[in-house]
């Protein structure tokens, strides 16, 4: 009889589901043999605007380089963002994404006996590293589909070693202000590293969200965490970063994989960090999206989330798993997030103006059918 590998692994590992995502385009074409031209994507909080030419024009010039090993400190890229964050580039961490940022934490400060403190209806990905170590995850209530920033702070005990908390968060879109988020941070025990996860920040405008870095200097305990996946449009090369005090950057980068950002990746951030024109279109259209949305759900009668993402969550008003279904076969990709323990809500990403119409007129349609 052949050997069980499963009970071979660790505990926390044979607990896990692998993190399911978004259907790719390719994948659906095949299964019910459509047009992948003619398939709508709004399942991955992509930016739907293409990438930048100037990221483009940055890759073709670093494609002769391929045989090269890239940069292992990311110096150029760390010197831009120490330069846009006002932090010195040994509080820099480059990550494989900022999933890469979010598992390396996990890997330095958890472990059995240790646990980590997040918030129902939280980013996936946080249980899943916190486990994968042997730690335990101490799930916080929601508060209306947000974070429960009182209740967290109440959930940590001594065997906490880290705090996940997501603004806006993913799925949800919830979010916190300025002032709860420094209430948070002043009764954190300075022996607790706080991990803000900022990957959506980009989309906020003026003091909607509080912006993480400002809070640096007073709390040597926090992280924040950023990506290159969503506003910057490199979601394919995974790239992201954290900006830490320089003990914590210098542990993170004693467990970070040799050469974990590759040369392309390398070079189409800082090129994506010289286009202000991309970013500023990208807020556009996405502040028109979520208005096209949220108008056609309500003349649909349904009910949503109200986002600080580039996505929102609707609510359906069942379970939402067969209108997913209907929705693949019309040619729309949206995200079903029962996983999450929100079965009667669907995530949709904020497209073009032509694909959201799309989307909400596929919705219609299903509905339509009861």
């Amino acid at each position: 009889m052949s050997c069980d590998f499963l009970a071979l692994a660790q505990p926390g590992v044979q607990k896990l589901s692998p993190y399911v995502p978004g259907k790719p385009v390719d994948e659906l074409a095949r299964e019910l043999d459509l047009d992948p031209a003619n398939i709508v994507k709004l399942a991955s909080n992509e930016n739907p605007l293409g990438p930048s030419p100037k990221v483009l024009e940055a890759i073709r010039a670093e494609l002769a380089e391929l045989t090269r090993y890239p940069d292992g400190n990311g110096f150029e890229l760390k010197t831009r963002l120490a330069a846009r964050c006002g932090v010195s580039t040994a509080q820099v961490t480059l990550g494989n994404g900022s999933n890469d940022i979010l598992d390396l934490v996990a890997r330095a400060y958890l472990a059995p006996g240790l646990n980590a403190v997040f918030s129902q209806y939280a980013f996936a990905v946080y249980p899943i590293s916190t486990q994968a170590v042997g730690a335990q995850g101490k799930v916080v209530p929601a508060k209306d589909w947000g974070h429960d920033l009182e209740a967290m702070l109440a959930a940590i005990d001594a065997n906490t070693r880290v705090v996940f908390i997501a603004n806006p968060n993913n799925p949800t879109g919830t979010w916190f202000g300025p002032d709860a988020l420094a209430r948070f941070l002043e009764r954190v025990p300075e022996n607790v590293l706080v991990v803000l996860d900022e990957a959506y920040i980009e989309y906020a405008e003026g003091d909607e969200l509080p912006d993480g870095l400002q809070y640096l200097d007073a709390h040597p305990n926090l992280l924040v965490s950023r990506t290159f996946s969503k506003a910057y449009g490199l979601a394919s090369l995974r790239v992201g970063y954290a900006i830490s005090t320089q003990q914590v950057a210098d542990v993170l980068n004693r467990v970070r994989q040799p050469f974990n950002v590759n040369s392309l990746a390398l070079a189409a951030a800082c090129a994506a960090l010289d286009d202000s024109g991309y970013l500023a279109e990208g807020r556009r259209i996405n502040d028109l999206g979520m208005v096209q949305l949220e108008e056609g759900f309500r003349r649909l009668g349904l009910t949503w989330i109200p986002s600080k993402g580039n996505f929102i969550a609707v609510d359906i008003g069942r379970d939402a798993a067969a209108i997913y279904q209907a929705l693949l076969a019309e040619g729309v990709i949206v995200r079903p997030v029962g996983g999450y323990g929100m079965p009667n809500h669907l995530r949709i990403s904020i497209g073009l103006p032509e694909e959201n119409a799309r989307c909400l007129e596929a919705l219609a349609k299903v509905l339509a059918r009861g």
